[in-house]
């Protein structure tokens, strides 16, 4: 049966570009025997207009993979590029500019401002560049997301599914580089799960964006172009036209448990692979 992505996107390859890459990328934290090593020399290429999902077991490095591609941490040894561009030793000032301009976020926290509207949410990062949104475009993301009769109610009068897909939308209303989504289906149930899952693909398909998901869910992971598998705080294996099936058969050799107690395990909430499912 095939993935989402493999519906989607079968002729997209690697040679569309890169959007960010590091090479030798080392995290470490403390120092002498307390050391721990969150990432381990770590080589890797994000493919431009591709979906990246990112799995690991607990521990392994995956959040601290994205945090150093994304410039929200530093890295203790390695360098890491978005597009041509080293941000590996930039200035706070210029790092702040840069994922500002060139980077959407999505975090299972949501991070909202508590004192915003979700329109005034959605559009704050635009709002402090200066920039105005594409009235179009705007449209499109809330009525895809369901926000148009939210937009006046802020996040303590929003439930978490609705305040994540106000994330959702904040992360894509300047159409970024590049969009990372820590967990971005952790709090929301299946149903709404799967809207935010297949309007990031619609957004790599239609709209060239490139996506990196941290995810624990095999299938979230199902709807990426590839799958990087972390270990020990390195890449240890890849799948490409990853299937829901596939991905949690794969994690299962990292945990050592059966598919079905590896599922019930990680809190496996399945998407449906074909359309029509529910």
């Amino acid at each position: 049966m095939p993935s989402p992505a493999a519906e989607h996107a079968p002729e997209k390859t690697p040679t569309d570009g890169v959007a960010a890459r590091a090479r030798g990328l080392t995290k470490a934290y403390g120092q002498g025997e307390t050391t721990v090593l969150a990432l381990d020399a770590v080589d890797v290429d994000i493919a431009r207009g591709r979906f990246t999902a990112v799995m690991g077991p607990s521990g392994s490095g995956k959040s601290t993979l994205m945090h150093c591609l994304a410039g929200l941490d530093t890295v203790s040894a390695g360098r890491v590029w978005l597009g041509d561009t080293e941000i590996t030793g930039l200035r706070d000032r210029e790092l702040t500019r840069l994922r500002r301009d060139r980077i959407g976020f999505m975090f299972q926290s949501f991070n909202l401002i508590p004192t915003l509207t979700a329109l005034e949410n959605i559009t704050l990062p635009m709002d402090i560049a200066g920039r105005k949104p594409d009235p179009a475009w705007l449209d499109q993301v809330v009525d895809t997301l369901g926000l148009r009769d939210r937009l006046g109610h802020r996040p303590a009068q929003l439930s978490g599914g609705q305040q994540q897909r106000v994330a959702c939308a904040r992360a894509l209303l300047s159409r970024p580089e590049l969009v990372f989504a820590d967990e971005p289906t952790g709090n929301l149930d299946s149903r709404a799960g799967l809207e935010v899952l297949d309007f990031l693909r619609e957004a790599v398909d239609e709209l060239g964006q490139t996506v990196v998901m941290v995810t624990h869910d095999p299938g979230a992971a199902a709807h990426s172009d590839l799958v990087l598998f972390l270990a020990d705080g390195r890449i240890v294996d890849e799948m490409p036209r990853p299937t829901a099936a596939a991905v949690l058969e794969r994690m299962r050799l990292f945990t050592g448990r059966s598919p079905r107690t590896a599922e019930a395990g990680a809190d496996v909430r399945r998407v449906p692979e074909t359309a029509g499912e529910d």
